[in-house]
């Protein structure tokens, strides 16, 4: 997005109404047990575009979500609609259904070993989400800098992700067999190779299904 006017625009959920069961509180995590305590709006001059605030009252612990929201509206063929909540749970809840089942659940376990700071968890549950994506990508190689290089070799990925895999130590290290007397992985490598596949998935997966998206909203008359 390059404005706030386009939330709710470009993708989403489902329907003009906010879709509350989807929210989670960010102090207990209870999902959809909300009630409004307070609403807003502004609408933009001259367009059909209107901009929600909303306060929410977590029926659970009685803590409080704010909502910005906003819809395509009902003049859309398939109206739908997006939001971004604050303070927002210090988890992460899903992945983006177009990515691969496995890759998702293995990136998933990783970002919330980061959260709790298991650096060994978070490195392992990378280096599996990205052996899944490579796989599926149908990468060759021995090691997961070969099948990088693989990919790189034959456009699938740019020479970019290549040149940066050489400097991600964790890419080095096999997760399906462990060196028991290998020393505990640091933070800063588990971030790195974390931040390695979130890039990668970026470029395997969501790039393709927004380019996607586009064209089909350029399709439609």
């Amino acid at each position: 997005m390059d404005s706030w006017w386009e939330l709710g625009e470009w993708g989403g959920y489902p329907g003009e109404k906010l879709a509350t069961y989807r929210i989670a509180c960010a102090f207990c995590r209870e999902k959809g047990n909300f009630k409004p305590v307070y609403e807003a709006t502004k609408k933009k001059p001259d367009e059909e575009k209107t901009l929600h605030f909303d306060t929410l009252e977590c029926g659970n612990c009685k803590g409080y979500v704010m909502v910005f929201w906003s819809s395509t509206g009902g003049f859309a063929s398939q109206p739908h609609h997006d939001y971004r909540a604050i303070p927002y749970p210090m988890r992460f809840e899903k992945h983006p259904e177009h990515w691969p089942e496995a890759v998702g659940r293995f990136w998933l376990q990783a970002h919330r070993s980061l959260g709790d700071e298991n650096w060994d968890a978070a490195a392992v549950m990378a280096r599996s989400a990205l052996q899944a994506a490579l796989r599926e990508q149908k990468a060759e190689g021995a090691n997961l800098k070969q099948e990088i290089d693989d990919l790189a070799t034959k456009g699938t990925l740019p020479p970019l992700m290549r040149d940066w895999s050489t400097h991600v130590r964790e890419l080095g290290n096999d997760s399906a067999h462990p060196d028991p007397k290998a020393p505990p992985t640091a933070k800063e490598d588990a971030r790195d190779v974390v931040k390695f596949l979130d890039f990668l998935v970026r470029y395997l997966y969501d790039l393709p299904h927004d380019i996607d998206q586009y064209r089909k909203r350029q399709a439609k008359p």
